[in-house]
């Protein structure tokens, strides 16, 4: 079995021909097991074990008379926005040395190989980290390097082998795995009450076995040695720098993606925090589970048929438009009504929102490009847009929710029990709207897509 790649002949064209079923197939297993070994960790197992590092276990309902709730709060900050230097340099930096790799195995298979590798080992190294916040600050940012050297090769493919008219559909083949591994591996780690080291030791085997595949049966055409571009430490340094004012195009996208994605990031990655510190459940897992299901769902729907009916009518701008609003709306709703029937709700909008920009925005970024001979490396730096606010996101929040939460110290949260716990989390969901909106309105000057 073999996967349709293009000739060498037209290596740096355009591609025309459609890739089959079977390629998206992989090419969506493969994605499901990246999105399950990033994103459980970032929804649950991180969080959580940062705040059994520091003595304060959540979803037993110690944390409820807890006056160090913020502690584990700044903690995760910390230690993902530290993460998210390393893929700010990752990314770009394996997107160029893999648009100059003449392995014969191809440009970007070495590359998907390695990072997977990287991201396993390193997940199963943190899952051991059960003492030092140094242990899980180190193995957290391999990790993320890991995850951005497979992410940048793999996302490469897209631009190599996938005609423009079929990259909002493929695309959605990226999005839709991610909505349905983090809700596998919440219900994986939740629903079989594994441990920590447990919990990671499996994402990390999952994402092995399921990358495998696509992996082995891509087909990756080399590039010829004396094809290759030129290369030295000044050119790749250079290469790291589009400029926006002669790519116009090129910095809108990813100055709109940044913003969209860093207030999507704030409106989810401390959501675990926000139920056990801001609405003060005491089954937060269980509760967690539910919130992600209604977003998978809605995320699943919004990605696949947005991102085709984007393909079918040649229109990306508009769809980038409406997913954003959708996400402000979302976080302004667990802003202004901080309740868990209201937070179901706004999980289904923010799932509706976020699934339809992914779809739509990465076959955007991939229609953006400066250069064909450097796809690896401008999607790699497009690509920080995703992963960076991620990582930078908790961070961020932490300050906002801290400065917020310590405004309103005077005041006492009866439902809680912590001393102006909704009033930083209010907060960090209002920013969380700003950025979407901000993010949407980015995209108007975009002139060479619809």
């Amino acid at each position: 079995m073999t996967t349709t790649a293009q000739p060498s002949a037209t290596l740096f064209s355009e591609p025309i021909r459609k890739v089959p079923g079977r390629w998206i197939a992989l090419f969506a297993t493969a994605w499901l097991g990246i999105w399950m070994a990033q994103l459980t960790p970032i929804q649950l197992l991180l969080p959580q074990q940062i705040a059994e590092v520091l003595g304060l276990p959540i979803d037993t309902g110690e944390q409820l008379a807890s006056e160090n709730w913020l502690d584990p709060v700044i903690a995760f900050g910390v230690i993902s926005a530290i993460a998210g230097l390393c893929a700010l340099i990752a990314y770009p930096l394996t997107g160029a040395l893999s648009d100059r790799t003449t392995s014969r195995f191809g440009r970007r298979r070495p590359w998907i190989l390695g990072g997977t590798l990287i991201f396993a080992i390193s997940l199963v190294l943190l899952g051991l980290q059960s003492t030092s916040l140094v242990g899980v600050g180190i193995f957290w940012s391999t990790a993320l390097i890991g995850f951005c050297v497979l992410t940048a090769a793999i996302t490469a493919t897209i631009s190599d082998q996938v005609p423009v008219n079929q990259r909002g559909f493929v695309s959605g083949w990226v999005s839709a795995p991610q909505a349905v591994g983090t809700i596998l591996g919440l219900v994986l780690v939740s629903a079989l009450a594994l441990s920590t080291v447990v919990g990671y030791l499996v994402v990390a085997v999952l994402v092995v076995v399921l990358v495998a595949p696509f992996l082995i049966f891509l087909t990756d055409t080399p590039l010829p040695a004396e094809q290759r571009p030129e290369f030295s430490f000044a050119i790749l340094v250079a290469g790291f720098w589009v400029s926006p004012r002669k790519y116009p195009d090129f910095g809108w996208t990813l100055l709109g993606r940044i913003l969209v994605n860093l207030g999507n990031a704030l409106g989810t990655t401390q959501l675990l925090y926000f139920l056990a510190f801001g609405l003060g459940s005491v089954n937060v897992v269980d509760d967690l589970l539910i919130l992600t299901a209604v977003y998978m769902v809605f995320f699943i729907a919004a990605a696949l048929i947005v991102g085709k009916l984007s393909d079918r009518i040649g229109q990306r701008k508009v769809f980038v438009y409406i997913s954003a609003y959708l996400q402000a709306v979302a976080a302004l709703l667990l802003a202004f009504v901080p309740q868990y029937g209201v937070a179901i709700i706004a999980a289904g909008i923010l799932g509706l929102g976020y699934g339809a920009f992914m779809a739509v925005d990465q076959a955007l970024a991939t229609q953006v490009l400066p250069d064909s001979h450097s796809r690896g490396k401008d999607l790699g730096i497009m690509n920080i847009a995703t992963a960076v606010p991620q990582a930078v996101a908790p961070l961020l929040g932490a300050v906002v929710v801290v400065l917020f939460a310590g405004m309103a110290s005077g005041q006492t949260d009866v439902a809680t029990g912590f001393a102006g716990a909704n009033v930083g989390f209010g907060a960090l969901f209002v920013a969380s709207a700003i950025f979407a909106v901000l993010g949407g309105l980015s995209i108007m000057p975009i002139k060479s897509v619809k």
